[in-house]
């Protein structure tokens, strides 16, 4: 399945959850991560993450497409690669 994933943390935690996050997913912009991944996957990924969230002040959304043919992505200006910033 393909997924968008978006969250907002406490400053504190943003660069863990990122790390976290890039082992899973390509990292697109701020706060934002999309790639394919399996149930299971995405069931461990959000398993770790949630160990570093704190509920009462994060969110984490995601975004499930199951057909991934069924995607259309427009960008509009410079479409960054946040990943390529750190090989």
């Amino acid at each position: 399945m393909f997924v968008i994933l978006t969250y907002d943390v406490g400053e504190k935690r943003v660069n863990r959850i990122r790390k976290i996050l890039k082992k899973y997913l390509v990292w697109t912009q701020n706060s934002v991560f999309e790639g394919v991944i399996t149930e299971a996957k995405l069931h461990k990924c959000l398993a770790e993450v949630g160990k570093s969230l704190n509920k009462q002040e994060d969110s984490l959304y995601v975004y499930r497409i199951s057909n991934p043919k069924n995607i259309a992505k427009d960008v509009v200006g410079k479409e960054k690669g946040y990943d390529e910033l750190f090989l």
